[in-house]
């Protein structure tokens, strides 16, 4: 990634069209989309919200108070999609807070909830359908950090750090293989 790239550690909402506000890993995202997909049914609107997730922010309690009010709302028209690759920053996530079973606890907050591979690009196409339930759909997206890239793969240390010149063309080279 380039220097001043729009794809910088936290997508910013002046740089990166579609994206609503500046978040980051304090649990606020999650709130916030709530929040909009509560504003369009509340309006009669029929425009979708859908907010990706770090499985490390899943520890936050704001975003389970989100999860809770986006149930009681019967919020359809949210899709809550967790990045579910058991990393975060400086630890496992099962090191800091047991999530499993992640799914069921979606589900008992009274969500529609789908599993998938999240490196299969027509499984999450088809997990962003809209609900066929009418309660908001959690997509519990099972991925491998730095996936393809040997030295990267599954490495908590890969959660900040930034490749050097040389691991950048050997990432490259591995990910062309």
């Amino acid at each position: 990634m380039a220097p001043l790239s729009p794809l910088n550690g936290h997508p910013n909402r002046v740089k990166v069209p579609g994206v609503e506000t500046n978040t980051g890993p304090l649990g606020h995202g999650f709130p916030v989309a709530t929040g909009c997909a509560l504003g369009a049914k509340l309006r009669g609107e029929d425009w979708r919200t859908i907010v990706v997730l770090g499985d490390g922010e899943m520890q936050e309690g704001s975003n389970w108070e989100a999860a809770m009010t986006a149930a009681h709302h019967e919020l359809g028209n949210l899709t809550a999609v967790v990045d579910r690759n058991r990393l975060q920053q400086g630890a496992r996530t099962e090191d800091t807070k047991a999530l499993e079973p992640l799914d069921a606890k979606w589900a008992s907050f009274g969500w529609e909830t789908r599993v998938i591979d999240g490196h299969d690009h027509a499984a999450i196409k088809q997990a962003l359908e809209p609900s066929t339930t009418g309660r908001p759909v959690a997509v519990v997206a099972n991925t491998i950090k730095g996936k393809g890239v040997s030295f990267m793969e599954d490495r908590v240390e890969w959660h900040h750090k930034v490749p050097t010149d040389e691991q950048f063309r050997l990432a490259l080279a591995e990910l062309a293989g």
